[in-house]
């Protein structure tokens, strides 16, 4: 793997729980008995912690996927946190977001109003029609402001839900990842060191000695012929 990724310092704790998984397998501790002295566990955890980035290439793909999900949840968090230092009239632009179309509406629907009433009393003048081309303008204007506030509203809303990762998706990834690392990174290593190393192999049982045969000492000396 000649692009591997190497191991965080954040995820150390992960994989010495990992590795301290694999030194309780059976046939891993089995062969570690074998030292009385119990210097062989020693040098077997000592020696996988020092090629921490060459058994995590062997579960690549679970560690890249479980990097892009933490990834994701950084890159979300950033304009929340950017969020918390602006000032507060920062939040008086979503205020009048949706205030202007309620204002622009109701302006709107007293001037029309005014406007048509003046005509009904036959007022003289361009007043009448000066408020109903006023309350059309206003009008005009709700439907705009409106259209721009939802606009903004949905984007804001997918921007906050586009990025994140869920909790119970990003621990997931979390687990596969220490599942391959077990399976095809931390046991197969484990497994090459106690076949190299020959003081991490078991001691084979020493085999029993011919047996003598006994000799009766109430017997007397053999009979001459």
């Amino acid at each position: 793997m000649a692009d591997h990724l190497g191991l965080r310092p954040e995820d150390r704790a992960d994989f010495e729980a990992v590795l301290h998984l694999a030194l309780t397998t059976p046939d891993i501790l089995g062969a570690l008995r074998a030292d009385p002295t119990g210097q062989a566990a020693t040098r077997l955890r000592l020696k996988a912690l020092a090629d921490a980035d060459e058994i995590t290439a062997a579960a690549q793909r679970e560690y890249g996927t479980y990097l892009t999900c933490l990834a994701l949840n950084a890159s979300a968090k950033e304009p929340e946190e950017h969020a918390a230092p602006r000032p507060a009239r920062a939040g008086v632009l979503p205020a009048l977001a949706v205030l202007t179309p309620l204002v622009s509406a109701s302006s709107a629907a007293v001037l029309l109003m005014l406007g048509h009433v003046l005509r009904l009393t036959d007022v003289q003048g361009t007043l009448p029609d000066s408020l109903i081309t006023a309350g059309w303008t206003l009008t005009l204007v709700a439907a705009t402001s409106t259209l721009i506030a939802l606009t903004a509203l949905l984007g804001t809303a997918i921007r906050g839900r586009g990025g994140s990762v869920a909790p119970a998706r990003l621990e997931q990834a979390r687990l596969n990842w220490q599942q391959a690392l077990l399976e095809r990174g931390m046991l197969p290593h484990l497994r090459r060191y106690l076949g190299e190393d020959p003081s991490l192999r078991p001691v084979p049982p020493t085999p029993p000695s011919a047996a003598t045969p006994a000799t009766d000492s109430k017997s007397g000396p053999p009979l001459a012929g």
